[in-house]
């Protein structure tokens, strides 16, 4: 066994493509080594900013033989056939075929040894065909090549079993050729690097200040700045992302400790943050308190022989300048009143079908304010909030830093002395952003987070600008979880069809003119609201499925609550799927199960057969055995109680009630035959087996549970 070791050296790679490329480098490469017949033990890819390495181990020196057969024409048949398959197979005698009995006559077979190659001679074109496959999500040309490539490609080292393989990778007016050297640190090692194999490799790497895998590059750059800010008594901010951006930046990482000035200390903690992390790539450092220390951490790719007094001088001379631009929007910005800035939202288009900023802003004002009503919040303060909340984003500091959108808006609310739900409302109006982020809980802050979400799904949807596989350009999948999850965590009872509805009719206006940009003003026609809310209620059950999916929640129960077509309290809707879910995994619910789906099979049989639906009265006096009586009072008593559950939303009662029919539906399955030779009874037996798919599907529609 034999171990290909290979690098591919460059300038620096982004460090947000870095990962993916060593990912699908291993997979294509692997992918293609099994299709040639070429096993292995194990394959590891690494990355660092200025290379891409691979090393597969275990692999064979040759391929493993290979014997096939061919089945050809049958004993006597014409010369013709005959030479044809000769000619196929690459014989030119039936002397080198078997003749075989296979039960419909005697054919000839031709039995095909190939001899493997040497995985030497496969390898090369294997590399090269994974290389001009791997998926840059943006590539290069450099000087007079034609072949593209993330960033100006140097050198490829391609070794098999400690030589190096023939080949070299084509860039279109010059090439790059298989070799066995490479270089290491950039400034701390000058010289190139000649290596025999992987140990080797990584080894003489490390002497050349060059870490090579990327988690070890990471827990440095992690416990360097950990045990850097603990020398202070403080602690670093977390922030995973900008960790792993940082190692994809670094092959020798060396952590520093900065300051910032006093000065800018009184602006926004999440100013200071965003600027150096945004800007510079700075780890922020807290008390342990959680309070914004004035230091700040760097990751450095190079051992200065100052300490790296001279670097961590120079970064707080850049931090300086960028906070300084940031304390001079923060002054500027509480010059003008959040209200005054409200009307400069007019200039700004949302949707060219949707109208301007301003207008969406309108329309979040009227439907906040109907929402706080239904779920007993200020609609005073939910209409104020819903009218400042986006006002922040004709300000300085949003329009430097857009990611404090929201933030920024409660800042100066504060500073105006809004009332606090006000300015908490302002800022939690996008929330949730996603499955880890806090869900807002004051009921000022639900009403106007609600209010903004719907009525971007309720347009987009209307101008059919839906999500499609997985484009999502408007983030409509995750206003859709972030409207789920403000619901459900808070317990809310809304009817989202008639929400949805209200949100429709606020793109117009009272004269039924739209208030938007596109076609009838608003881009789409005010009569087809039915039909937008359908597609938006499929696409909240859609939703809902991925949110559940995590808490073993089933898909195909929600379905089932979901093609009631009646349900749009998603509180409820939670309940009714709860119980069913305790009801289908009890032993009574899986057999009522199955003897519904026995029974909804037997009257769609019929139905097609004779022409007619079987849904109908039962006819007391035709029912002559006695589980056919039996089952058509437990059937009225069964939906009577089921019913009543269901109007006091006791969903396990209801549940319940549906449990009395196993025994009764299981009788007369077993003692009464549905197509009996009377036709009369035969129909009236037809009804009620169509009466136990009616009872059932009062609760949900089984025909939608899978198994």
């Amino acid at each position: 066994m034999a171990e290909l070791l290979l690098e591919i050296f460059s300038e620096e790679i982004p460090a947000r493509m870095q990962v993916r490329a060593a990912e699908d480098l291993k997979r294509l490469v692997t992918e293609k080594l099994k299709a040639a017949g070429l096993a292995f033990k194990r394959a590891d890819a690494y990355v660092t900013p200025r290379r891409l390495a691979l090393v597969v181990d275990g692999l064979p020196v040759t391929q493993a033989d290979v014997k096939e057969e061919k089945k050809g024409p049958r004993l006597g048949s014409p010369q013709q056939a005959v030479d044809g398959f000769l000619k196929s197979a690459g014989l030119t005698s039936l002397d080198q075929c078997e003749e075989r009995d296979t039960g419909k006559g005697v054919f000839y077979f031709a039995v095909i040894e190939k001899k493997g190659a040497a995985t030497a001679a496969v390898l090369p074109g294997i590399i090269l065909e994974s290389m001009a496959a791997l998926p840059w999500p943006k590539s290069m040309r450099w000087a007079d090549y034609t072949q593209r490539w993330v960033r100006p490609l140097h050198g490829i080292i391609a070794l098999f079993d400690g030589k190096v393989l023939e080949g070299k990778f084509d860039l279109g007016g010059s090439a790059v050729t298989f070799d066995r050297v490479t270089r290491g640190h950039r400034f701390l090692s000058g010289n190139e690097i000649t290596v025999s194999n992987f140990a080797d490799y990584q080894a003489k790497l490390r002497e050349a200040k060059v870490i090579l895998d990327q988690a070890e590059r990471r827990a440095s750059i992690k416990r360097q700045a950990d045990e850097l800010a603990a020398k202070q008594g403080l602690q670093v901010k977390p922030d995973d992302c900008l960790l792993d951006e940082v190692t994809g930046l670094v092959e020798w990482p060396v952590v520093l400790m900065g300051g910032i000035d006093q000065q800018f200390m009184s602006v926004p903690a999440e100013v200071l943050t965003t600027s150096m992390r945004t800007h510079q790539k700075y780890f922020a450092v807290e008390s342990k308190d959680g309070k914004l220390a004035p230091h700040f951490l760097v990751v450095a790719n190079i051992e200065a022989s100052d300490g790296g007094k001279q670097i961590i001088a120079g970064n707080e001379r850049v931090l300086r300048a960028r906070l300084s631009d940031a304390e001079f929007f923060w002054t500027q910005d509480q010059k003008v009143k959040l209200a005054d800035r409200v009307g400069a939202l007019d200039s700004i288009t949302y949707h060219a079908k949707l109208g301007s900023v301003g207008q969406k802003v309108a329309r979040n004002v009227t439907l906040a304010g109907e929402l706080a009503k239904d779920i007993g919040a200020d609609i005073a303060q939910a209409k104020q909030a819903a009218q400042l909340a986006k006002a922040d984003l004709v300000s300085g500091m949003v329009g430097e830093f857009p990611e404090l959108q929201g933030i920024m808006g409660r800042y100066y609310a504060q500073l105006e002395k809004l009332p606090d739900v006000v300015a908490d409302a302002i800022a939690d109006h996008y929330k949730p952003l996603g499955p880890t982020d806090s869900c807002p809980n004051a009921p000022v802050s639900i009403a106007v987070a609600l209010a903004d979400k719907i009525d971007t799904l309720t347009g987009f949807f209307a101008i059919d600008e839906k999500p499609t596989g997985s484009k999502d350009p408007f983030a409509l999948r995750r206003a859709a979880l972030g409207i789920i999850r403000l619901i459900i965590e808070n317990k809310l009872r809304l009817k989202l069809r008639d929400v949805l509805g209200r949100a429709y009719s606020g793109y117009y206006d009272n004269s039924g003119k739209g208030t938007g940009n596109g076609k009838d003003g608003g881009g789409f026609e005010k009569n087809q609201p039915k039909v937008v809310i359908t597609e938006l209620m499929d696409f909240f059950a859609d939703r809902l499925k991925v949110a559940l999916k995590e808490q073993g929640t089933r898909h195909d129960l929600i379905s089932a609550v979901f093609a009631l077509g009646n349900e749009d309290d998603l509180v409820r809707l939670l309940a009714r799927v709860e119980a069913l879910k305790g009801f289908v995994e009890s032993e009574d619910g899986a057999n009522l199960l199955t003897a519904y789906k026995r029974a909804s099979n037997i009257v769609r049989i019929e139905e097609k057969k004779d022409g007619v639906s079987h849904d109908g009265m039962i006819d007391a006096a035709l029912l002559e055995q006695v589980e056919e009586k039996e089952l058509q009072i437990a059937l009225a008593a069964s939906a009577g109680e089921a019913e009543q559950a269901i109007v006091k939303e006791d969903y396990a009662s209801a549940m319940a009630a549906l449990a009395h029919l196993r025994r009764p539906v299981d009788a007369f399955f077993d003692k009464v035959t549905v197509n009996c030779d009377d036709p009369q009874r035969r129909i009236n037996r037809l009804r009620l087996l169509s009466a136990i798919r009616s009872t059932l599907n009062k609760v949900a529609d089984f025909s939608k549970i899978e198994g």
